[in-house]
């Protein structure tokens, strides 16, 4: 047999397998292309608003001797080549240039008699020159000294902030006594505000811009505030009172961060921060300060569950286009059929009958999965092992099944078979395998519930096959239960007065090809798409509920303090106010116990006005002194709380969480009429006013809306992956649906047609040939789609447990797996357009074939 010429003779065919093979291997190499780019951009997003002060590395070295102190720029700048030179290769490209190096004194306390304690430290930046700027006085000069207790004393020039300015009273021209006993004064000799107040290295100095307020338990109020000094005042500070530390910023480069490399990053900072930590000796010690492991890891928790749920769906995707395309070589090998069985005849070695059908597979394969790897390097994202890997699977299977199948059939001359008119038994064999897939399936899936969401999915690729599992055993069963309803139907058929629909029915029953491994593609196919659609419904639902349980209204307006009376008043006369429910929220205590639960007390009347509509409902509480404790807090019965002043509390029961306040530790949740003076601190609107409006109103409250909760839980990188996977999954499984309809029909074409030209010939009408054959193909989707539909439908609460997907939802559990209609509708819609147009289509090309042809013996 020529090769070129079997390729002319059945051109559809060929260039159907093609774009089959093309497809697949542009989704085993694009798709994975794809998601390894999706989680870059979503660990450079999670490092980038992380902030540096958690992602940057920190060298931080405490002085304990003053044969460890430094006293020159030179001396830190070779400190801060040292740690670059030490960082190790899995880190290095994440270390920018850059950064800065700082030396600082905390808690030093001024000369004052004030009841607020106030406290000057003395602070170098490198990159001082380039951050701040002037606005009054001088920058700070040399250091001289002064006579104090008959000791000499150094003075050094300092800079303070504007705030530091307003808020303490510290003025140019000022010498201030530090330290308890007065090691150092500073003379002021310059204000200074940030050059870029939004750069990111504030982070780390926030304590030069800005005058820090703490308040103890049982002490004065503290303001702290961190001075600016010249590299010369290097020279005489020293850590006499313990409290000078040094600090080597070695900034990050989010940019340069790759998934595939951060399970790695943990490990290389500890050993970092082993190796700094060994410089250290008896006059200094060092140590490293970093967040970026615990970002790693956080980001390795979501990662494992994207992996896990895009896993379980793409790998259904490639069993459901590979079944696709051994259903086109099965196609495209009957098409071979009489020629190679002639060839077999005339006395052609088996391996020569092989070599044509599996060299006309590869001549039209091996291009196609070429073309559909070049295609996938369109796509962004790295070129991993699979992309390279994935197209020669595809192509030597589908070549290997091509030449088995040509092997099974030809293997002895003349072999003829009539398996649309006897049914044959499946072998025991066969029989068994089929038992053990479906005992594997179930056993996986018990598997899968009992371990739980460990995110360790991804790692076992027994555990990734269980959806693709389950659907195979469910077509398996399908396969061996329909002929038992179908045999009954025709039966009945067999007793109507006309002939079409037992003829129908009939082929239907007895054409293997057209039943078999259509409904093995078809069922996957068709319950992987719903599952994908259930789940990724399920998310989006999630998301919703999280949104609302974050803000706990359409707006929430939060106060540090009580908002007057008059601002609420005009915030519910504002245009686009509808309702407003006032709330106050604070520490209160339990006297019998001294716990401190925090207390939200709301008008629960307007909340559920506010709330009307949304997937949150607010309890009702009767009486104005009874409460809801968190699970931490249990039932009390009735106890005193004193919140503002000390009043009895009846507890009515437990509750899990209040949407917009508290979800996790102790907290009370009290009737607004209770408390013994009106007041709010928390306003939850509902209306179209915007943020700006409000902020506008209240300047000094913070203001959240639902919507913008949910476009942020919305718009992570892994979460838009996730969802925007299963879109694409759902409707290339839907289309692989499609096409497995359609090959079907193709399949079954040449008898079909001959059959259809014989009834012709004895007064079959154009209409009855139409229904002759919609009703040999209804049964295999009739039968099939149910299955396939209540299965995906099943899918996501059977593996839930054991796929958490909370990290895209919220935080919330993703434990609504109720469908929509429209998917199944939609697919149920698109097999039935598919089966009827394929019907009308066959029987019209049927139509015009010459029934002189069918009445010749042997005739096509």
């Amino acid at each position: 047999m020529r090769i070129p010429l079997g390729v002319r003779a059945h051109a559809g065919t060929v260039a159907l397998l093609a774009v089959l093979a093309a497809v697949a291997c542009l989704l085993v190499s694009g798709l994975p292309r794809t998601m390894q780019a999706s989680y870059d951009e979503a660990l450079r997003r999670s490092l980038a608003t992380a902030g540096v002060a958690r992602t940057d590395l920190v060298v931080t070295g405490s002085p304990a001797l003053p044969a460890g102190e430094m006293h020159s720029r030179a001396e830190f700048e070779a400190a801060g080549r040292r740690w670059r030179g030490l960082v190790p290769a899995a880190l290095r490209p994440l270390v920018a240039p850059g950064g800065h190096i700082s030396a600082k004194t905390f808690r030093m306390p001024a000369d004052g008699t004030s009841d607020i304690r106030e406290f000057v430290n003395l602070g170098w930046l490198s990159d001082a020159d380039r951050r701040v700027t002037w606005v009054r006085g001088r920058p700070p000069g040399a250091p001289s000294s002064m006579r104090y207790m008959g000791s000499t004393v150094p003075v050094i020039e300092v800079g303070i902030s504007e705030d530091a300015e307003a808020r303490m009273g510290l003025r140019i021209g000022q010498t201030r006594l530090l330290g308890s006993s007065v090691s150092t004064a500073v003379r002021i000799v310059g204000v200074y505000r940030a050059a870029n107040p939004a750069d990111p290295a504030w982070s780390h100095d926030a304590d030069v811009l800005h005058v820090t307020r703490v308040v103890p338990l049982d002490a004065p109020e503290e303001l702290h505030t961190t001075t600016l000094m010249a590299d010369a005042g290097l020279a005489v500070l020293s850590d006499r009172t313990r409290s000078l530390t040094y600090r080597w910023i070695l900034p990050l480069d989010p940019s340069n961060a790759d998934a595939l490399g951060a399970p790695g990053i943990p490990a290389a900072v500890a050993d970092f921060h082993r190796q700094v930590d060994v410089q250290g000796d008896g006059g200094i010690s060092y140590r490293v300060v970093s967040g970026l492991p615990q970002l790693i890891e956080s980001f390795m928790t979501a990662l494992s569950a994207a992996q896990t749920i895009l896993y379980l769906v793409l790998g259904g995707l490639f069993a459901v286009a590979l079944g696709v395309i051994a259903l086109a070589v099965r196609l495209l090998t009957d098409r071979l059929e009489r020629t190679l069985a002639l060839a077999r005849a005339r006395g052609a070695a088996l391996w020569q009958v092989v070599a044509a059908g599996a060299g006309l597979t590869a001549l039209t394969v091996v291009p196609a999965a070429f073309a559909g790897y070049g295609l996938s390097f369109l796509l962004p994202g790295p070129a991993l092992p699979i992309v390279h890997i994935g197209p020669a699977i595809v192509a030597v299977a589908t070549i290997a099944f091509a030449g088995t199948r040509v092997a099974l059939a030809h293997r002895a001359p003349l072999r003829e078979r009539r398996t649309d008119l006897a049914a044959v038994r499946p072998s025991a064999r066969r029989v068994t395998a089929e038992a053990l897939v479906v005992v594997l399936a179930l056993a996986g899936a018990y598997a899968l519930r009992a371990r739980g969401p460990s995110g360790t999915a991804q790692q076992d690729p027994y555990l990734l096959l269980i959806p693709v599992a389950l659907t195979l055993a469910a077509a398996l069963i399908t396969l061996r239960c329909h002929p038992y309803p179908l045999r009954l139907v025709v039966r009945l058929a067999a007793r109507g007065r006309s002939a079409v629909p037992f003829l129908g029915l009939a082929r239907a029953a007895r054409q293997r090809f057209t039943g078999a491994l259509p409904v093995l593609i078809l069922l996957p196919a068709l319950s992987l798409s719903v599952f994908a659609a259930v789940t990724r419904e399920g998310i989006t639902t999630t998301q919703l509920l999280a949104s609302w349980q974050k803000v706990g209204a359409p707006i929430k307006v939060t106060s540090i303090e009580d908002i007057p009376a008059d601002v609420i008043e005009r915030i519910r006369r504002a245009p686009g106010v509808d309702e407003v429910a006032l709330a106050l929220t604070g520490r209160a205590q339990i006297p019998e116990t001294g716990e401190q639960p925090y207390t939200v007390a709301v008008q629960l009347d307007a909340w559920r006005r506010v709330t009307e509509g949304a997937p949150i409902t607010p309890p009702a509480l009767p009486g104005d002194t009874s409460a809801l404790l968190s699970p931490a807090l249990g039932q009390r019965g009735t106890f005193d709380l004193t919140w503002l002043s000390q009043v009895p509390v009846s507890s009515r029961g437990v509750i899990g969480s209040v949407p917009g306040f508290y979800s996790s530790g102790q907290f009370i949740l009290l009737p607004w009429e209770m408390l013994p003076w009106p007041a709010a601190n928390t306003l939850l609107i509902k209306g179209d006013i915007t943020p700006a409006e409000l902020t506008r109103l209240l300047p000094s409250a913070t203001v959240e809306t639902q919507a913008q909760a949910l476009r942020d839980i919305q718009a992570d990188p892994l979460t838009a992956t996730v969802r925007t996977t299963m879109v694409v999954v759902t409707a290339a499984l839907g289309a692989y649906a499609l096409v497995a309809i359609v090959m079907s029909l193709v399949a079954g074409a040449e008898g079909r047609t001959r059959t259809i030209s014989l009834l012709r010939t004895l007064g079959l009408s154009d209409r009855q040939a139409r229904w002759l054959v919609l009703l040999e193909l209804l049964p295999v989707v009739l039968i099939t789609a149910p299955v396939g539909v209540a299965l995906g439908m099943i899918l996501p609460a059977a593996l839930g447990p054991g796929v958490d997907v909370s990290v895209f939802a919220g935080g919330l559990p993703v434990t609504d797996h109720a469908p929509g209609l429209l998917t199944p509708l939609a697919l149920a819609a698109g097999l039935a357009l598919c089966v009827l147009a394929a019907s009308y289509a066959h029987a019209t090309l049927a139509r015009r074939r010459d029934l002189d042809a069918a009445l010749r013996a042997g005739g096509d």
